[in-house]
């Protein structure tokens, strides 16, 4: 048995790849438009990291995702630098729901509510400002 991906509904591909490909930085891997059952999938991963994919499914003539708090989950990514990281979200106008006080996690949230979760590769990095005082914003 093999791990493939996991797929999550969005309401809006652009939001979406600004999202998890501007924002996140994950690259496009492939993309299906299939007119005749009006979707498309469209995968996703990490630089370098093919072995784990995100499917984002778009049905064309929309979907009800609901709050889609917590019911999913989340996805996490392990980074290289937390700090720059969620700096780069940030810059994107991405709100860092669960700051990473402690330089080892946090949380943010995709355009259709998908928690995902970052965490430092290695070791925590040592605690800084600003990141070291701001408190969580919503749900993670």
């Amino acid at each position: 048995m093999k791990y493939l991906h996991t797929m999550v509904r969005v309401n809006d591909v652009d939001a979406s790849l600004a999202f998890y490909c501007d924002a996140l930085g994950l690259e496009l891997v492939r993309r299906h438009d299939i007119e005749a059952g009006r979707f498309s999938l469209i995968f996703l991963a990490a630089p370098g990291d093919l072995e784990a994919q995100i499917e984002l499914t778009y049905n064309w003539d929309g979907d009800d995702l609901g709050t889609g708090h917590r019911n999913f989950g989340h996805l996490a990514y392990a980074v290289d630098h937390i700090y720059d990281a969620c700096q780069r979200l940030q810059d994107h106008g991405v709100v860092i729901n669960r700051p990473p006080r402690d330089g080892r996690m946090a949380f943010v949230r995709s355009p259709d509510n998908i928690s995902i979760e970052l965490l430092q590769a290695g070791e925590a990095l040592a605690p800084q400002a600003p990141w070291d005082t701001m408190e969580n914003i919503g749900d993670w």
